[in-house]
């Protein structure tokens, strides 16, 4: 077992097979790399050790078996096996270092495989849909204000947007809110189908390819966003929403309490908000960056809408209530 791997408390346990999932396919640049230390830096706090925690599974002395052995009841290990699921579901279906990683895991965490690998299937039709508009009916009902006739050209279309980008924002917010932890999985999705719809607002229809190119550019990196999505979670004590569904009482510092629940919620509602709003200025200036800084621009744009999730609290709310989450992956695949 690698060193001082034993001492490993649950959160670390957790937070290493976060880690360890963003590496499993070798795929991640020095920038990506860059950014999950920054998050673990950043978000957890100091008794969890984020740096050395980072540097010890980026030189691979903590391993699978380590992290799973950290974790000491079947909620924490389904927990787990879920959170790095999709971590690795994050930017496309699971390739085949992935799936060893992912079969390794359901081992080490003595998960049945066949429920384990089930679980990986129907991550990957979710990661491989297409990203064509959403149907209307699972969005929130919020009609584009009609602007002035007085208005400038073009100011139905930011109007149509603006409708369009808040009510994916509120549908994601919402999906925060909910107990299964693979309601995560539906949120890149929906922001893929959320710019190509901008994208048809501006008479222009781009593929997943192209929509990828965009969040790159835009430096949004898709594993660290759901790696950021979970590590805000934990400092939330996991929000009382996990802890409904998997660890009640006896979670200790992972439960507790509902306020900090809405800590992911409007993370995920501002991410979406500030790739809405890039894409329109994307579109707008002819499909170019050019005169635009991306990244400084989204950045701006996400600080602003984590305003804007307080007043639309109601409406995250209330789609919450009438969300269910297989019905949800189930559209985003387009079925």
């Amino acid at each position: 077992m690698p060193e001082n791997s034993s001492a490993l408390s649950r959160e670390e346990g957790l937070f290493a097979l976060c880690l360890l999932a963003a590496f499993a396919d070798g795929g991640a640049s020095d920038d990506e790399r860059a950014e999950l230390k920054r998050i673990g830096e950043s978000l957890l706090p100091p008794e969890l050790h984020p740096a050395a925690l980072y540097q010890k599974v980026l030189l691979r002395q903590i391993d699978v078996a380590a992290a799973a052995a950290a974790l000491d009841s079947p909620e924490w290990k389904q927990l787990a096996y879920e959170m790095a699921v999709c971590v690795c579901e994050a930017d496309h279906e699971t390739d085949d270092a992935e799936k060893n990683f992912l079969r390794d895991l359901a081992a080490a965490l003595g998960l049945a495989a066949p429920a384990a690998a089930a679980m990986v299937t129907e991550a990957d039709a979710v990661a491989a849909a297409e990203p064509g508009a959403i149907e209307p009916f699972l969005l929130p009902s919020i009609p584009p204000p009609l602007p002035p006739a007085t208005a400038a050209p073009g100011a139905a279309v930011k109007a149509e947007v603006d409708s369009l980008v808040l009510r994916y924002s509120i549908l994601n917010g919402a999906l925060e809110l909910l107990p299964e932890t693979l309601a995560t999985m539906a949120i890149l999705p929906l922001q893929m189908k959320l710019v190509h719809s901008v994208g048809k607002v501006h008479g222009v229809s781009l593929d997943r390819k192209h929509i990828g190119e965009f969040l790159a550019a835009a430096g949004i990196g898709a594993t660290s966003q759901v790696v950021e999505g979970f590590a805000r979670k934990m400092v939330g004590g996991f929000a009382g929403k996990l802890g409904k569904k998997f660890l009640g009482k006896s979670a200790g510092g992972l439960a507790k309490g509902g306020a900090d629940q809405l800590t992911s919620s409007a993370f995920s509602f501002a991410s979406t908000y500030a790739i809405g709003q890039l894409a329109h200025l994307y579109y707008a200036n002819g499909r170019s960056w050019s005169g635009t800084d991306a990244k400084g621009s989204f950045a701006k744009l996400k600080d602003n809408a984590q305003q804007l999730h307080a007043r639309y609290l109601p409406q995250i709310q209330e789609q919450a209530g009438t969300l269910d989450v297989k019905r949800v992956l189930e559209m985003v695949r387009g079925r």
